[in-house]
């Protein structure tokens, strides 16, 4: 999803005026928000709260607060890794607003692993139309209101060391309302402006990465099947396959390099709703998302992250992305570039605020939010 844990930190006025200043301030601030770089899970919920400011291209300047828990399902089992639970609420100035949800929970010493994300939200957005021309023209943009849920529940179970199999359900809603201007190849060509789509996943994972928030150190490959069906109640029956390998080595102990490689090809009758799309917040930043949508994409990126001192941390990175509507001219497609700087804050154990400044191909943006983008 585009995961909206959407969230600043130094901009808040009480915590601004202290983070100049003591730090001793800034951890009795945030320690009565929860946020005090501990992870006490013996009671239950070790929770943090994190309101603040916020901008994207899409969504412009808002306010968001994201709550964040680690916990352990049973605290006898000290050998598995802290399972998370992020809430979030978010309110902007282009009239968007929405709830998210993301968890990751692991059980019986991790053999067997749930995950949860999804969101509610309402936001104005835009539509260029499919394929890169349509997203690189200048012209042609439709302005329209987007009203989204989507779910996504995992079940993996251990096959082996760090490897895992299972099934999963994906839920997604949209429907497109206020549609502004009527372009050549606007919304108003597309069969329906409201669209359910309903399908079962077939999911597999190698990951030996120590902390899925925010790793130091392993490698992940997740690979996804996903059958779109009306016979699961969806309106169109389409396939998707998505594959994520990822891999974080330590050049010191402050430093690492962090690289993905992200792609996804889909077939059938795909709905508008469910293409590819290029640009969010932890795909090919810098762009308005959904600008550049087509069946098929492939992202890259390489990022380099320096921990500072206390609680601060920077991070710089390069990426690219293509999409095609045939996957076997993935390659030989048109590259958008995507280069930027980041500033991390430390406000729970191992749980950063990233600042992150995008730059692309004659489009940019900042993004507020809790968490890695990969």
């Amino acid at each position: 999803m585009p995961r909206l844990l959407l969230c600043g930190l130094l901009l808040l006025p009480p915590l601004a005026q202290a983070v100049l200043f003591d730090r001793h301030n800034v951890d009795d601030f945030l320690s009565k928000l929860g946020s005090d770089q501990q992870a006490d899970v013996s009671h239950g919920v070790d929770w943090g709260i994190i309101p603040g400011p916020f901008y994207t291209p899409e969504l412009g300047v808002g306010v968001g607060v994201a709550a964040v828990g680690l916990y352990r399902p049973d605290t006898r089992q000290q050998h598995t890794p802290l399972s998370t639970l992020s809430l979030s609420g978010f309110a902007s100035s282009t009239g968007a607003f929405g709830l998210g949800y993301e968890n990751s929970t692991f059980l019986q010493n991790d053999r067997w692993r749930f995950y949860l994300e999804g969101d509610l939200s309402h936001r104005p957005l835009r539509f260029w139309g499919v394929g890169y021309q349509a997203g690189h023209s200048q012209r042609g943009k439709q302005s329209y209101d987007a009203s989204r849920f989507s779910a996504q529940p995992q079940l993996l179970y251990q096959l082996a060391a760090h490897t895992y199999a299972g099934v999963g359900w994906s839920l997604a809603y949209e429907r497109a309302s206020e549609l502004q201007n009527k372009p050549s190849g606007s919304l108003f060509a597309q069969p329906s402006l409201a669209v359910f789509s309903s399908g079962g996943s077939l999911l597999f994972s190698y990951d030996t990465r120590d902390f899925l928030a925010n790793p130091s150190r392993g490698q992940v490959l997740n690979l996804s099947y996903t059958r779109y069906s009306t016979a699961l109640g969806g309106d169109n029956r389409f396939n998707a396959w998505d594959a994520q390998y990822g891999t974080y080595h330590g050049l010191n102990d402050s430093t690492l390099l962090a690289w993905e490689l992200y792609g996804r090809i889909t077939d059938g009758n795909v709905p508008w709703t469910m293409l590819s799309q290029l640009g969010d917040s932890h795909h090919l930043r810098g762009y308005f998302q959904g600008r550049y949508r087509d069946r098929d994409m492939l992202t890259s990126q390489l990022e380099l992250r320096k921990k500072l001192s206390w609680r601060h941390g920077v991070v710089a990175w390069l990426g690219a992305g293509t999409l095609s509507s045939r996957e076997n001219q993935l390659l030989n497609g048109h590259w958008l570039p995507s280069v930027g700087v980041g500033y991390r804050f430390e406000f729970k154990k191992r749980m950063n605020v990233r600042l992150d400044y995008g730059l692309g191909q004659h489009s940019s943006g900042f993004y507020f939010q809790v968490g890695e983008a990969f």
